[in-house]
């Protein structure tokens, strides 16, 4: 599986959603206005209130196109987008339209914690901050769905019924088919199809209410025909829409699928997960009213089919089962009730601690160049065919999570799922090493955080600072559902809390930045308007410049001698020169602050994927230049990549499993 191909590939299905879509309301327009000519030709009258004998239909009546289109575009327009603004906020929405519960992430419940266990492993592997997990309570059918605009925002959801059912494998086959839609860019088709369709009900709701008018007097009411119309025409449209959203769903389950085979390398956990919903009695069945509109996001059916399968989003189930096990003979093991027992109840209330907030005061200016400040770590040999792993995860990346997973203390692992401790970890991996230095920053941590956010940093530094530096940015994933149970204002003094740690010497190296730019990447969507990540760039031209600031960075951080740095920019602007037909130079150190890094990242992450593949393989021959990559170097790539939006595994950066 390609990432960018992939990428590429959800952006055209998007391309020819819009096309269809403004098609589809085109027709719709046409016909109402059809009708419209033809009910309000009808109603005419003469004086007496008699039927006119003979009336010409005239079929271009320019000011009743005006008022019919206008009126249709208006509905469906403001339809649409109501519903896609509201999808915008993320999977949480969804998940709670579909009758979700947030599972605490500190929950204690042996089901709850299974799935949670998966799940992080799941995103650690993946490279992606652990998405918000909820549990559709009541639901006996075997399903769920991911639902999110990106990996920031992202829920995964799963039935009580799948919960209580699956096997630890079945369900890691499950969960690993949800997060390829995370990492394949389907998310945000769906959440269109979603908003596309609601539109075009909208006309037929509003039939529905016009067709309820009655006439008064002796004049004919018009109003019933056109809710008539509305309704009739409306519905027709859904069906359309409902076809096309069936035909892009198939197809993406099928790649779902065989990504989540090559995740886990496990075919038959995913297969018998299959198995199971074709044995139980109510299949992978899903109650709430908002299942049918959401029908496409299920890892199975919600629903029964019809239309001899054309309404169907899902393949049929043996097709999917024997494209996993072609042995499969057709009959499906009956699972009994009693495996289903009772619905898990809900463990440890979610809440988030509260923190004290503290007047923040102006922050210095920081005029610091990267790489300013040095890490002695050991070199690693870097690994072929890095590329091929952004957003393709495999076996061996989920076997590194396992591992790190088990190899952090329970301590840790606890902190990171409760809000305090999820922010002490941070503000602990932000800690300088140097004295002076950390006496700054935990006298302007106490004005900022309070002395409990203090205290329960110091306990965790040691544990923190023992930890390679390979488990940090996974670390940091792990934390982030705590982090998104914040309040606005403990996000706004966390916020300063981490930017006043990082600028107490007055001194921001590459690495300190980037953590930072993670964290808040990923937590504002949470906690302010999602920013709009429409493409902007096409060609890489426009770029060149954001790209010689961005290598140059990196050639500072990873090198000390001038011939060396010099060396290293070379080897990276090369792919780029080529590509954009340009050439590069290595940009001063006073250019390479990071106001331009940060600027150069934001534009870089607004291009198309092809450029952005293009721009983490030149960082990749930038900090590679010598054969060897630091394990600084690796996580600073890890931290580049997720900026511009390519996940990138951890596997490939630590030391002990390398080949």
């Amino acid at each position: 599986m390609d990432f960018f191909k992939q990428q590429d590939d959800s952006r055209r299905h998007t391309r020819w959603l819009v096309i269809y879509f403004g098609l589809g309301v085109a027709g719709i327009t046409m016909c109402l206005y059809l009708a419209s000519l033809l009910i309000f030709t009808g109603v005419t009258h003469d004086r007496r209130h008699r039927p006119a004998v003979s009336q010409r239909v005239e079929l271009w009546r320019p000011q009743l196109f005006l008022w019919v289109s206008g009126l249709t575009l208006s509905v469906i327009g403001v339809g649409s987008l109501s519903k896609i603004l509201e999808l915008s906020q993320g999977g949480s929405v969804v998940a709670t339209s579909l009758g979700g519960r947030l599972i605490n992430p500190n929950a204690t419940n042996p089901d709850e914690r299974k799935l949670l266990n998966i799940v992080e492993e799941m995103a650690i592997a993946s490279g992606i901050p652990v998405p918000q997990v909820y549990v559709l309570p009541g639901e006996r059918g075997i399903n769920s769905f991911a639902a999110g605009n990106s990996p920031s925002d992202a829920a995964v959801a799963v039935t009580s019924g799948a919960l209580r059912v699956l096997s630890r494998d079945e369900l890691q086959g499950v969960i690993a088919h949800e997060f390829s839609h995370i990492l394949n860019g389907d998310m945000r088709l769906n959440l269109r199809l979603m908003g596309v369709i609601f539109g075009i009900m909208c006309l037929a709701v509003i039939g529905r209410v016009l067709l309820e008018v009655r006439s008064s007097g002796r004049d004919k009411n018009p109003l019933p025909l056109i809710g008539l119309a509305l309704l009739l025409i409306g519905w027709i449209g859904v069906f359309f829409g409902r076809l096309i959203q069936a035909a892009v769903s198939r197809q993406r389950e099928f790649l779902a699928d065989a990504s989540a085979v090559q995740f886990t390398r496990n075919p038959l956990g995913l297969a018998s997960a299959l198995k199971k919903i074709g044995g139980w009695s109510n299949g992978s069945q899903v109650n709430n009213a908002h299942a049918t509109e959401a029908s496409h996001l299920f890892f199975g059916s919600s629903s029964a089919s019809g239309f001899w399968g054309f309404m169907e989003t899902h393949p049929p189930l043996e097709s999917r089962i024997r494209a996993l096990d072609p042995n499969f003979d057709g009959v499906y093991p009956k699972v009994a009730a009693s495996e289903f027992a009772t619905a898990p109840q809900e463990s440890t209330a979610v809440g988030a601690p509260p923190l004290r907030v503290f007047p923040i005061p102006g922050r210095p200016n920081v005029a610091a160049i990267a790489g300013s400040k040095a890490h002695p770590v050991a070199p690693v040999i870097v690994t072929s065919g890095l590329l091929s792993t952004v957003g393709n995860p495999e076996k061996a990346n989920l076997r590194f999570a396992a591992t790190l997973h088990e190899e952090l203390s329970a301590r840790v692992q606890m902190e990171a799922r409760d809000p305090l401790g999820a922010c002490a970890i941070i503000y602990a991996l932000l800690l300088s090493e140097q004295p002076e230095v950390h006496q700054i920053q935990v006298t302007g941590l106490t004005e900022q955080a309070g002395p409990e956010a203090v205290a329960e940093t110091l306990r965790l530094e040691g544990e923190i600072r023992a930890l390679a530096a390979h488990a940090k940015l996974p670390l940091v994933n792990l934390a982030m559902p705590a982090l998104r149970l914040m309040s606005q204002s403990q996000f706004e003094q966390f916020q300063a809390a981490t930017r006043g740690l990082i600028e107490a010497d007055r001194q921001v190296d590459l690495f300190e930045f980037m953590l930072q730019k993670i964290v808040v990447r990923h937590l504002a969507p949470h906690f302010a308007e999602p920013p709009r990540e429409a493409v902007e760039f096409y060609a890489l031209r426009p770029l060149a410049q954001d790209c010689a600031v961005l290598l140059s960075a990196l050639a500072y951080a990873g090198q000390t001698e001038s011939e060396a740095i010099a060396t290293a920019f070379r080897r990276g602007a090369e792919v780029i020169s080529y590509s954009a037909r340009t050439p590069l130079r290595l940009e001063e150190r006073s250019n390479c602050e990071l106001a331009h890094i940060d600027q150069a990242l934001n534009r870089l992450a607004r291009a198309v994927p092809q450029i952005r593949k293009l721009t983490l393989q030149s960082c990749l021959r930038t900090v590679a230049a010598d054969e060897l990559v630091t394990e600084l170097e690796a996580e600073l790539l890890r931290a580049i990549a997720d900026a511009l939006a390519c996940p990138l595994p951890p596997e490939f950066s630590a030391p002990a499993t390398q080949s």
